[in-house]
């Protein structure tokens, strides 16, 4: 049936809308056939370089040999990626959340040091390139002097983000232990005048597991440019140290603070140099185009297993697994030490990192020895339960002995406020409380002026 009037024809002429419609049809048709038949050729392809590389294995080639499958399978990796781009520009097929158009791609490159080969994972984007974001923060701050860089105490603002799954932990003792982390977080932040938000939704599909962070963290800081400081700390830390305060001013020239040892780091080139459990992002350029190069490797499936494999192979003691967000942090430092690593802060003076294994059954020692404020490991900062994983089925650790170990510390932590109130836990295994002695007075504003003492 002709239309009349269709994609921008004159109406009135039906013959030629009808050749055109016939045209349009067998041009797909044809479309159809060259997709169909391209794929054939991709299968042929992902076969012959499967079966050559595992032929030269199985015979124990030498050197020679395994640079002639290399190059063989670069070659077919080479032939699929162009016959991808021809297999979309004869489609138009777009995806959701990957756009293999040269103009919106990020290009990571993963240098495996220790195989010395490269592995290059393109086309994945957090969202539109974001250009000149410093000088849109101070003029939309310009414009809005309601929404003040610093907050009442002169200081730059900071914004707390942590998250938990959108559904049930596997276990109601998980759920529970979540809501007492937030419960802790709430406390700090109100000690020390930070915002908290707390997310339970995933951003994107695509970045599942401890990479949902990355997605999240970029679009806090389009959404508060008002924030100087966007701060991550994982739902299984604790803050054990509600007294001590970040030393900001220490930071004036770094846009990312993270806790981490330099020689693990630069000498060992260690997975475990750093942790991203608990780091800080300025709000601000450089930290957007982190985002944008750190992003790429961890989208789910065969990216995140590729990008494994050479993580493991560049990172000492790293074992076999897919691609975490914090092995590839470390390798995209290491990897442009020149573009990243001037403005990184490598936190060793306390903890704004600390795990949990070596501080949990000492706390009544500190309790008798040190005092609040301390913040390293006389008095932690934050206690963070890596490997226990309260809310999941698995974990490193025996579950009762991460649940028994998160009451000390949360109850350690809460002893620090509730004695300004006049209370403390009966004992750092119970939820019960105690008054305590306090100096009680018909007086209370005169206490409250002289602020709040945060003691064990």
């Amino acid at each position: 049936m002709a239309v009349s009037g269709g994609l921008g024809r004159p109406a009135g002429r039906p013959g030629v809308a009808a050749r055109g419609g016939s045209s349009k049809q067998m041009q797909k048709t044809i479309g159809n056939v060259k997709i169909t038949l391209i794929c054939g050729f991709i299968t042929i392809l992902v076969l012959r370089g499967t079966v050559g590389v595992n032929l030269l294995s199985f015979s124990g080639a030498g050197s020679t040999s395994g640079d002639a499958a290399a190059a063989d399978a670069a070659q077919v990796a080479e032939d699929i990626d162009r016959l991808l781009r021809e297999i979309r520009s004869d489609a138009a097929d777009e995806d959701d959340n990957i756009d293999l158009s040269p103009d919106n791609s990020t290009t990571t490159t993963l240098n495996g040091a220790a195989t010395e080969s490269t592995t290059t994972i393109k086309n994945y984007t957090l969202g539109p390139k974001i250009t000149r974001w410093n000088a849109k923060r101070r003029q939309w701050q310009a414009r809005h002097p309601g929404f003040p860089a610093r907050d009442a105490r002169g200081k730059p603002r900071i914004l707390l983000v942590t998250g938990s799954s959108p559904g049930p932990c596997d276990d109601p003792a998980g759920d529970h232990f979540l809501l007492k982390s937030t419960k802790n977080k709430i406390d700090y932040c109100r000690i020390h005048g930070i915002e908290l938000v707390h997310s339970m939704a995933h951003l994107d599909r695509e970045l599942s597991g401890y990479w949902s962070k990355l997605p999240l963290l970029r679009r806090l800081m389009l959404s508060h440019p008002e924030t100087e400081w966007v701060w991550w700390m994982d739902s299984d830390a604790l803050f054990t140290d509600m007294a001590f305060e970040l030393p900001l001013a220490r930071y004036d020239g770094s846009n990312l603070v993270i806790h981490g040892y330099h020689d693990l780091l630069h000498k060992q080139r260690s997975w475990v140099a750093l942790n991203t459990g608990s780091f800080l992002l300025r709000n601000c350029q450089w930290s957007l185009e982190l985002l944008d190069a750190w992003a790429p490797m961890g989208p789910k499936g065969q990216v995140r297993e590729a990008a494994g494999k050479v993580l493991t192979a560049s990172l000492t003691g790293r074992p076999a697994f897919e691609a975490d967000d914090q092995s590839a942090l470390i390798h995209l430092l290491l990897a442009d030490k020149q573009r990243w690593m001037d403005k990184v802060y490598v936190e060793d003076k306390f903890y704004l990192h600390g795990f949990w294994a070596g501080l949990v059954d000492r706390y009544e020692e500190m309790m008798e020895k040190h005092h609040p404020g301390l913040g390293d490991e006389r008095w932690p900062f934050v206690t963070h339960f890596v490997g226990c994983k309260p809310c999941g089925s698995y974990g490193d650790y025996p579950k009762d002995v991460c649940l028994a170990a998160m009451e000390r510390a949360f109850n350690f932590a809460d002893n620090q406020v509730l004695r300004i109130y006049g209370f403390r836990h009966r004992s750092l295994a119970s939820p019960k409380v105690k008054p305590v002695p306090v100096n009680r007075t018909a007086t209370p504003f005169d206490a409250l002026d002289m602020g709040p003492k945060l003691e064990p």
